[in-house]
């Protein structure tokens, strides 16, 4: 039997709209390779995301810090956890769906087939404002291209 693999490239699309699209893609049984995923686009102020975001991180345990929260430093990450919140991990077949996800920042290249876009994720949708994962080097850890 031949695994269905699909690789999805990242760039321009609307971070939550592409991951309920990739999510549902997972349950469905798909091998998802998501690609460029620091060039998604998340809708609304950068300066309002950035402020909430920062405040979460802040959340930390007093008492015993190895019980702190993990939160997301890099893009990747990011990506990963927001599909995972959209896929029912109590269940057995939201693990399996999780661990068939895989994300990259940037492009490797050797993951065969074709990139595909989803057309109802498309940032030129927005009417308001936008702005890219990669935008928030003061947020994520983003690594130099090169």
């Amino acid at each position: 039997m031949s695994e269905k693999v699909l690789v999805v490239d990242a760039t321009n699309q609307i971070l939550g709209r592409m991951c309920s699209v990739i999510a549902k893609k997972l349950l469905e049984g798909y091998r998802v390779h998501v690609v460029n995923v620091e060039k998604a686009r998340i809708s609304g102020d950068r300066r309002s995301f950035t402020r909430e975001y920062v405040k979460f991180l802040e959340i930390k345990s007093v008492r015993n810090p190895k019980h702190t929260p993990r939160h997301p430093s890099n893009p990747a990450t990011y990506v990963r956890s927001v599909v995972k919140g959209m896929l029912p991990m109590d269940k057995k077949k939201g693990r399996n769906a999780f661990r068939r996800l895989r994300v990259y920042t940037g492009n490797p290249g050797n993951l065969g087939g074709q990139p595909v876009r989803f057309e109802e994720a498309d940032a030129t949708r927005l009417g308001g404002r936008s702005f890219a994962l990669s935008e928030l080097k003061d947020v994520f850890k983003i690594p130099e291209a090169g």
